[in-house]
Order: structure tokens, then sequence, then C-alpha cells
């Protein structure tokens, strides 16, 4: 992923801000994208009339959503995450030992689940191939 360098903003406490637009550039994601997290609870901007600011701390929270995406958590699994997060930690899931461990065995339950659809697919597709070329 290309990550650019957010234009942001200082707002007037001194605080550094970015628009929607400064977060979906740098991430590679849709305006869409963040008012999604935003309805879901994950990112909380303020407003400058209709704009939307979002803080450091909502930055950080959005590569949390995505590394959390990533590794296939849900959004509420994410939610709960970015819930037990400190500011400033950067990038790392507050997640546990078994948390860790169950994610593996799903996400290999899933590569399984997946295999055995495309043996089936494949198979299928061929019988098709086979049936046209008749």
């Amino acid at each position: 992923m290309t990550v650019f360098m957010a234009d942001h903003e200082k707002a007037s406490n001194g605080a550094i801000t970015y628009t929607i637009g400064d977060l979906a550039r740098e991430f590679g994601v849709t305006l869409r994208t963040l008012r999604f997290y935003e309805d879901k609870g994950l990112l909380n901007p303020t407003r400058d009339n209709l704009t939307r600011l979002y803080s450091a701390r909502d930055r950080e929270h959005l590569q949390l959503i995505l590394k959390g995406k990533r590794l296939g958590f849900t959004l509420v699994e994410i939610g709960e995450m970015i819930a037990h997060h400190g500011e400033g930690r950067g990038a790392s899931l507050d997640i546990s030992a078994n948390t860790v461990r169950d994610q593996i065995e799903h996400l290999e339950r899933q590569r399984r689940e997946i295999d055995e659809a495309l043996v089936e697919l494949r198979r299928s597709y061929e019988g098709l191939a086979n049936a046209l070329s008749r």
C-alpha cells in the first residue's frame, strides 16, 4: 500500500486534524467507507460546519480497522479491540494469544473450505467445457 502524507491542518487548539479526503487518499479507501466506519462508531470526527475533521486518534483507529479487516476480524471484534487500545500505541491491535490462535484456526478453516469449493468448481467447469466441445 502506498502511503501519502496527508494534508493535515492544525485545529484551533493546536491539534493536528485530517479531512475525510486526506484519510481516504492516505489509506486508499473511499469516502463512503470512512462514513460507514463513523456510522458504526469506530471513528468520531468533529465537525466544522459540513466538514468532518478527524483527529490523530481517528487516524490511528483507521489504521487499526484496516489491519483488523486484513486479519479477518469482524467490525464488532475490531471495535472491541479499539475500545481497549491505548492512545499513541500505533497500529497494534489489543488482542490476546487465545484470540490470535482462534483467528488462525478460523482462517485455516476458511482456507480449507475455499480450496474444496475451488476443486468442485474446477470439476464443474471441466465438465461444461467438455460438453461444449462435443
